[in-house]
């Protein structure tokens, strides 16, 4: 097919049988069957590639689509029947805990009663949340077995940021109603001390000879004879955000410590929790030292310590010092989600 404009006429319009068309029309015509004869003489295999260039776009997103989805979808976690001693590191502890996987055969009872409580606390509530959890309770065996530096016996969290001594700002409220409260707090205390170190006056020996302990709440039970004696003290502690006040992981209490006295290396029991240390008597002599790091008390001050590292205690001063004396009061370690503390707040009730 060919145009020639010889055909054209000059003239502005012409007839076709019907009223004159103007030269612009016919223009706009010649326009439009020029673009009609170059789209018909397309070769196919352009008109092929266009349309093999869309299927291929479809396909790329069907197959990322595809892809996605079975990146998305959680995979069931296969029964296991023994440990296989192959690392867990790989895996997130975001990843969903989506059975009930016995525990290793090397585990002790402790831990298999712990296991249970857990797999107790999913039916109820939920697997959300609990991969940290559970991931810690199946590796507490090899925790037990390992030389670290940090090596809590009863339950280790993993992927939880660990230094012997915390900032304030890990802390601040708390910190800052325990200061706030000094005084009071240490004129309970003397009261309580005058009275005598008795144990059929709420006093209890613990550790080395020479330390005693007057507690407001043992393993996660408030003694409740010993808060009547100390009601400021005890509503201080009512009104902390972070106290582990609900399982036997948590304590608060009065630690008294005589001269010559010390406490040998030893590990605390977990590190989901962080103690503070608020001094109300501290000699010079006195020091604690954490994962290899020395720190002294201060009269008035708070000090974060994760008891879970290697821990030693000592009073060097002579009798005229007179003994040291901190309030201790266990509060959550700020990495612990909500959802954690809750699981664990049940899994550690001071019944079980």
């Amino acid at each position: 097919m060919s145009w020639s404009l010889d055909l054209l006429p000059l003239s502005p319009c012409m007839e076709l049988g019907g009223p004159p068309l103007s030269g612009l029309l016919w223009t706009l015509l010649l326009l439009f069957l020029w673009y009609c004869y170059r789209v018909g003489s397309d070769p196919p295999s352009c008109r092929s590639h266009v349309g093999a260039l869309k299927s291929s776009s479809t396909l790329s997103v069907l197959s990322r689509s595809t892809m996605d989805t079975g990146r998305l979808a959680p995979k069931a976690v296969p029964a296991i029947a023994m440990e296989t001693g192959e690392e867990e590191g790989a895996e997130s502890y975001l990843t969903p805990v989506l059975s009930y996987a016995p525990f290793p055969n090397q585990a002790a009872a402790g831990s298999r009663k712990l296991y249970g409580a857990l797999q107790e606390y999913a039916k109820r509530y939920s697997w959300a949340g609990m991969g940290r959890i559970h991931k810690g309770l199946r590796n507490q065996a090899r925790m037990n077995d390992r030389a670290s530096i940090q090596k809590p016996h009863l339950f280790y969290l993993p992927d939880v940021p660990s230094i012997p001594f915390f900032p304030r700002d890990a802390h601040r409220h708390d910190i800052e109603v325990l200061e706030a409260s000094y005084s009071i707090i240490l004129a309970e205390f003397q009261a309580v001390y005058q009275r005598g170190i008795d144990t059929k006056l709420g006093w209890t020996y613990q550790g080395p000879k020479g330390q005693a302990v007057f507690p407001l709440y043992n393993a996660g039970v408030c003694v409740a004879s010993n808060c009547r004696t100390c009601p400021c003290t005890y509503r201080t502690l009512l009104s902390l955000r972070t106290f582990i006040s609900s399982n036997s992981l948590g304590a608060a209490g009065f630690w008294v410590l005589g001269p010559g006295a010390s406490l040998g290396g030893t590990y605390g029991p977990t590190n989901t929790r962080l103690r503070c240390h608020l001094g109300l008597q501290t000699p010079a002599q006195c020091e604690l030292v954490v994962g290899g790091e020395p720190q002294c008390w201060s009269e008035g001050h708070c000090l974060l310590v994760d008891d879970s590292f290697l821990h030693t205690i000592s009073h060097n001063g002579g009798a005229e010092d007179g003994p040291r004396v901190i309030f201790s009061v266990d509060l959550w370690h700020p990495n612990v989600a909500a959802a954690e503390r809750q699981a664990l707040d049940y899994i550690f009730a001071p019944e079980q």
